[in-house]
């Protein structure tokens, strides 16, 4: 007897196949042994202590997002693969909102280098078109910048295809161009409003030139202050300062990581008084939103359009752009 309860343990462990869980944006990893999917779905539930009432959870592959909902694939994967837990009416994100985190730094491991950064963006793309959306200026540029048949191949699309994609993508980053050339004369026209009243005041009401200084000490913010601690990268720092509306060249993870920054912090750590860090927050948030409608939008087209999982790449935007 105790021979054939060791063989029917060892049957039942030769079922089980070994998985890593983890939240959407959480760093901590859970090992789980499960046999099927529902196995894996319960235990990651309770694990990562998901409450009842988001439930069902889905199931990707933290890789590239891929839903793993079909019995036969998932048994096919093999031992250690690492799923993403995501909970009612969460999206997968292919980029850790903790970039400290040592998840994201197993994740890009491969692509250490500049030069291989592209293939990572390319497997984003695979798996979801619609995260051109979300992705950076700068992302974007890599993209457009590799060779055509190198990108093709890591996309298993032809040169053509891959051509019409490149070009779509090249759309993108001159729209977001042009969209801060507009705001850049925008704000140039306002200033020319502001600077004119302001002299029309001023030759009015010659007794009120002191309010400049009054208007220095209300921004209530030190030039020889120490910045605040922020969650934010020196990079996008830098963009925020530097880039005029930065909000349009950042990606959507970065976007939100200004939004969560507390004002005072962000406006400490930018040299800024409150009511500008706000308002960049604020702009933030706008584009954020844009580009989170626009991706809902293209889900809504796709699910009606023969129940397909991935935009397919004959129903992306023409390549050729409307002057």
């Amino acid at each position: 007897p105790a021979c054939r309860g060791i063989a029917r343990r060892q049957a039942m462990a030769a079922r089980l196949k070994r998985c890593v869980v983890r939240r959407r944006d959480g760093p901590e990893q859970h090992g789980v042994a499960a046999s099927c999917l529902r196995e894996l779905r319960d235990k990651a539930c309770g694990v990562l202590a998901i409450d009842k009432a988001r439930e069902p959870i889905t199931l990707v592959l933290a890789e590239d997002g891929t839903i793993v909902d079909d019995e036969d694939y998932f048994l096919c994967l093999p031992a250690n693969t690492k799923f993403v837990a995501l909970a009612k009416d969460e999206k997968w994100s292919g980029k850790s909102l903790d970039s400290g985190t040592s998840w994201l730094s197993e994740a890009v491991d491969e692509v250490d280098s500049a030069a291989e950064k592209w293939k990572q963006l390319a497997r984003q793309l695979k798996g979801d078109l619609s995260n051109i959306i979300l992705m950076s200026e700068e992302d974007l540029q890599v993209l457009i910048d590799v060779p055509r048949s190198n990108l093709a191949e890591e996309l298993a699309q032809s040169e053509t295809k891959t051509q019409m994609l490149q070009d779509t993508l090249q759309q993108v980053l001159d729209r977001r161009e042009e969209e801060r050339q507009s705001r850049q004369l925008l704000e140039l026209y306002l200033e020319a409003l502001k600077t004119e009243d302001s002299v029309l005041s001023k030759v009015a009401e010659p007794q009120a030139a002191p309010r400049k200084e009054m208007d220095v000490v209300d921004t209530g913010t030190s030039s020889t202050g120490t910045p605040a601690k922020t969650a934010l990268s020196d990079q996008i720092l830098t963009a925020l300062r530097e880039k005029p509306a930065p909000e349009l060249c950042l990606d959507s993870q970065d976007l939100e990581l200004v939004l969560k920054e507390d004002r005072a912090a962000l406006a400490s750590a930018l040299g800024w008084d409150k009511q500008k860090a706000g308002a960049l927050q604020a702009a933030c948030d706008q584009e954020l939103s844009k580009r989170l409608q626009q991706v809902q939008t293209l889900h809504s087209l796709r699910s009606t359009s023969k129940g397909k999982k991935t935009l397919p790449w004959g129903d992306w935007p023409s390549s050729k752009r409307k002057k």
